[in-house]
């Protein structure tokens, strides 16, 4: 499974508004120029996650985003599948190289074990926690071995 830049780039658009949490609204320039991200691309992904719920959209001079609910009520798992839709690893039994009989696939049963693990991964990191992650590399020396 490898996720689209959808993910990648709202991910971090995400990890940016829990950072300015508290603190108003957020322009998403400034999430551009800081995060180094498309910007129509990124006006468009904040879409699926107003309508997840997941954001609010403020209009006016001090308009911008913030995120609805603290990041720490706000698992990663939501954001993804707002901008991803569900997680699954396989589709059985309409996805092609399926065996079309399900009933008797060990593989269907596999592929949504799979898929159980990785939702109750993602259901269990808020966003408060990844940012948390965020905020130990960031803090951490980085190692310069330059002659």
């Amino acid at each position: 499974m490898k996720f689209s830049s959808k993910v990648l780039y709202g991910m971090r658009a995400m990890l940016a508004l829990a950072r300015a949490h508290g603190q108003g609204s957020t322009f998403l320039k400034d999430i551009v120029e800081r995060e180094n991200l498309p910007g129509t691309y990124l006006e468009q992904l904040m879409v699926p996650l107003r309508k997840a719920g997941i954001v609010q959209g403020v209009r006016g001079a001090r308009g911008g985003y913030t995120l609805s609910r603290p990041p720490a009520e706000i698992p990663v798992l939501a954001i993804l599948e707002a901008l991803e839709g569900p997680l699954n690893l396989a589709e059985c039994p309409k996805g092609s190289g399926c065996c079309g009989n399900p009933e008797v696939c060990a593989l269907q049963g596999l592929w949504a074990e799979g898929s159980r693990a990785l939702n109750d991964l993602y259901q269990g990191i808020s966003l408060a926690a990844l940012l948390e992650r965020q905020q130990v590399k960031e803090s951490a020396p980085s190692l310069n071995y330059s002659i």
